[in-house]
C-alpha cells in the first residue's frame, strides 16, 4: 500500500463537492496507473478562494480491498468518472 496526497481545484458549478469528486477521480486513475486496484479515502481538507474550491486529500492505494468505510474500487471509479466527464490524469 502507498499513501498518496491529491491536490484538486474547482472553479465550476459545485464548488467543495466538485473538488472532492475531482480528487476521487485523480486518486482512483492514479491507483490505476500504478496497478493498484482500490484507494480508500483518509482525509480531506477544503478551502475556497475567490471561487476557486482546493481539496487537499490524502488516500491509501493498494492492490486488494483495504479495511474501512471509504474505499474505492478504481476500475469502477474511473468508468464513473469519464461517465460524467471528470477527467482523472
Amino acid at each position: 500500500s502507498d499513501l498518496v496526497n491529491i491536490r484538486a481545484d474547482a472553479a465550476v458549478a459545485g464548488g467543495a463537492e466538485a473538488a472532492r469528486a475531482f480528487s476521487e477521480c485523480l486518486a482512483a486513475g492514479y491507483a490505476l496507473e500504478r496497478g493498484f486496484g482500490f484507494a480508500r479515502h483518509v482525509s480531506t481538507a477544503l478551502s475556497e478562494e475567490g471561487g476557486v474550491w482546493r481539496a487537499d486529500a490524502v488516500y491509501t492505494i493498494s492492490p486488494a480491498i483495504p479495511a474501512g468505510l471509504r474505499t474505492i474500487d478504481a476500475e469502477t471509479k474511473v468508468a464513473a468518472c469519464a461517465e460524467n466527464g471528470i477527467p482523472t490524469v
